[in-house]
């Protein structure tokens, strides 16, 4: 190898590697704090999705509700209801399986849509009698305002968004999914 080669060789490497430090620090945030702990007996049931930063399968939800259970593994049968575009709209049904990653404090989960691709889920918020939670995620892309109730007071709501907020989401994106029962 000549010497010109060898002096080309750092000058091709340093951009390629300048950019994958850049890509890396994009997010730039801490990871996101949990709950202390989730009693998941507690957790599982139905929770009504009061607003989110929808995903491309959310868009257009009405009444979305997401039902857990435990299943004997450990594993989270989780089901996904909604109906699209309107309260009339199409019935939709998503089935991801939740798997609990952190033992110590049982809030933070891999949910996997399709296999073996786990997304990362957090209960970064859950009230002590476990009638309303945030589901966050580190990359503060989507957010999941959820409750036991299909409507939480103005002040429940609006406490909720400050701290969906306080995390680094882009608050303006949060949408209110519609629910009527």
């Amino acid at each position: 190898m000549s010497n010109t080669h060898k002096s080309k060789l750092p000058a091709r490497i340093v951009p390629l590697l300048a950019s994958l430090a850049l890509g890396a620090c994009a997010g730039g945030q801490p990871p996101l704090a949990t709950v202390d702990h989730v009693d998941l007996e507690r957790f599982m049931g139905d929770w009504y999705v009061i607003a989110n930063i929808p995903t491309f399968i959310e868009k257009g939800a009405h009444n979305a509700v997401e039902s857990y259970e435990l299943n004997p593994d450990g594993s989270i049968a989780t089901t996904f209801v909604f109906r699209q575009d309107g309260f009339d709209g199409e019935e939709k049904v998503h089935r991801p399986v939740g798997f609990v990653t952190d033992t110590e404090t049982n809030a933070v989960w891999g949910m996997r849509f399709i296999w073996p691709i786990k997304a990362d889920y957090r209960i970064v918020y859950l009230t002590e009698d476990y009638s309303q939670t945030i589901i966050a995620r580190n990359k503060r892309d989507y957010v999941w305002i959820m409750a036991r109730t299909p409507s939480i007071s103005t002040a429940d709501y609006d406490k909720m968004t400050g701290l969906v907020e306080d995390m680094g989401y882009d608050i303006s994106k949060v949408q209110k999914v519609p629910q009527q029962w």
